[in-house]
């Protein structure tokens, strides 16, 4: 049975006023709560057991979702007490397998998540990021000097090409050996250390849709975008 941890611990400071009265993954997009979309995408994937990462809020999270009965799915619960970044949650539960899901709670994507983890588990990787590629085009004409002082190139409003962190990962148990107990640890913290191992850690490409809904720009996108991403999703 495929596992899942969902990040919902976050206060949604960047997505104010609209979180004040409730957590940023019980926002609704369309007919759907952000994180009751994701609970369906993941059942239609063929998980059969999520643990939400809770703290802020953590009663509105139970009271909504429960043990997941409604859905179909085993929905349990991990609560921190203090903030632990996206990676510190994942100390606090003791029944994790030996390779699982770990994603925000605040994502619209249509990553294929079962298969992104049945490929991460059939190659025993360490740790596999979903990653999206994005482009930063410079506003100016860009010099390139070959000592200070001597033109040496030009380019016209480059663009420059670069890949990010969708927030979606999958996960080996043995990161659990370098993640402190009671201590804030987040995923740069995290690949850092492993690139100071030089540890293999694996990325994945995906060039379908994703929207991190941190501000209130990126929740009017996603509202105004659901209609026609909802008919894409397997949310059955």
């Amino acid at each position: 049975m495929k596992r899942a941890v969902i990040l919902a611990g976050g206060k949604g400071t960047r997505l104010r006023p609209y979180t004040v009265a409730l957590p940023k993954p019980l926002m609704p997009i369309g007919e759907y709560p952000i994180l009751e979309v994701i609970i369906r995408q993941l059942r239609g994937a063929g998980f059969g057991h999520i643990t939400l990462a809770v703290n802020h809020q953590a009663d509105l999270f139970r009271a909504f979702f429960g043990n997941g009965e409604k859905w179909g799915i085993k929905i349990d619960y991990s609560l921190e007490h203090m903030a632990l970044s996206t990676m510190g949650p994942l100390k606090l539960i003791p029944d994790l397998p030996e390779h699982f899901l770990v994603m925000n709670g605040d994502i619209l994507s249509d990553v294929p998540y079962g298969s992104f983890l049945d490929a991460h588990s059939r190659e025993n990787r360490l740790f596999t990021i979903s990653a999206a590629r994005r482009e930063q085009r410079i506003d100016y004409g860009v010099l390139r000097t070959d000592d200070g002082e001597h033109l040496s190139g030009f380019e016209e409003k480059p663009c420059f090409p670069f890949m990010v962190s969708m927030g979606v990962y999958a996960v080996s148990r043995r990161v659990l050996e370098i993640i402190p107990e009671n201590q804030a640890f987040g995923f740069d913290s995290l690949v850092l250390e492993y690139l100071q191992r030089k540890e293999n850690v694996n990325i994945v490409p995906h060039d379908g849709y994703w929207l991190d809904i941190g501000r209130p720009d990126d929740y009017q996108r996603a509202v105004d975008e659901w209609p026609a991403l909802s008919q894409r999703l397997d949310m059955a």
